[in-house]
């Protein structure tokens, strides 16, 4: 007999077996599944009702808006929801520029295949774990992986141990930088201006931001770096970088110092 038709009579087999023993999937457990999933539904729309409008005498489930955000704060730490840590921390792991897209998209794209492909890969009859020593590993592996990254992501101390702003004091030997130009310098790094900017080899190159390394060496000036943070496609049309107006004149104003102060490595 071929595996064909060995595979032919073990679903016949089941089939009866379903017919004398139990009850088919469809309708049955597409039923129980159906219900089961209005229910999850209807709860997370009244927790959601219920947060929004504050019910029962006030927003014990979180408040609907916080205080408006400042782009230019120095001690907020941006922070994702917990089932996100592990994301957070390959982040840390993935660390350099042209390793990011891998970190944040190849392994997790690369797990979520090979999940979706296992019925298709493994199609053996066989559920006892002890009979399945590859698969069981693999999701051992997977729980402890994700377990480790997740509890690694909670407890990382972004604020002191930020790669960053450990970054500046080299930055600042570096470039020789002038004392007037120093708020500007840790500004830069505690903003989050590396996010799409690079400056003497840290950070990310993001939708075509240019290194800043050099930045003064074009003697643009102060006032046009400051009209330029301020709005930066008024000064360069189709620039997708956002306005940065809402930091205030003192910290644009530092900031222009310093990136007019930025002549490359000396």
């Amino acid at each position: 007999m071929s595996g064909l038709d060995e595979r032919r009579a073990g679903f016949q087999r089941y089939k009866e077996d379903v017919k004398r023993r139990g009850k088919p999937f469809y309708p049955y457990a597409m039923f129980h599944d159906t219900v089961m999933s209005l229910v999850v539904v209807l709860v997370i729309f009244g927790l959601a009702v219920i947060w929004k409008y504050g019910f029962f005498g006030s927003h014990f489930l979180g408040t609907v808006l916080g205080d408006k955000a400042d782009p230019g704060t120095r001690t907020f730490v941006p922070r994702p929801d917990w089932y996100f840590y592990f994301l957070f921390y390959l982040l840390r792991i993935f660390k350099w520029p042209e390793s990011v897209f891998l970190g944040t998209v190849g392994v997790p794209t690369i797990a979520l295949v090979l999940l979706i492909g296992l019925p298709f890969l493994d199609r053996r009859r066989v559920r006892l774990p002890s009979a399945r020593p590859v698969a069981m590993v693999a999701a051992v592996l997977t729980i402890v992986s994700m377990g480790v990254l997740t509890w690694k992501g909670a407890t990382a101390n972004e604020a002191l141990a930020s790669e960053v702003i450990q970054n500046v004091p080299r930055w600042i030997s570096d470039e020789r930088l002038p004392p007037s130009a120093i708020p500007g310098v840790n500004l830069f790094a505690r903003a989050g201006c590396t996010a799409c900017h690079t400056y003497d080899g840290a950070g990310g190159s993001q939708l075509g931001a240019p290194d800043l390394t050099n930045i003064g060496t074009r003697n643009l000036g102060i006032q046009f770096q400051i009209n330029h943070l301020k709005c930066p496609s008024c000064v360069n049309p189709g620039s997708p970088m956002p306005k940065f107006a809402s930091l205030g004149e003192t910290r644009l104003h530092q900031l222009a110092v310093f990136l007019e102060a930025s002549k490359g490595k000396h």
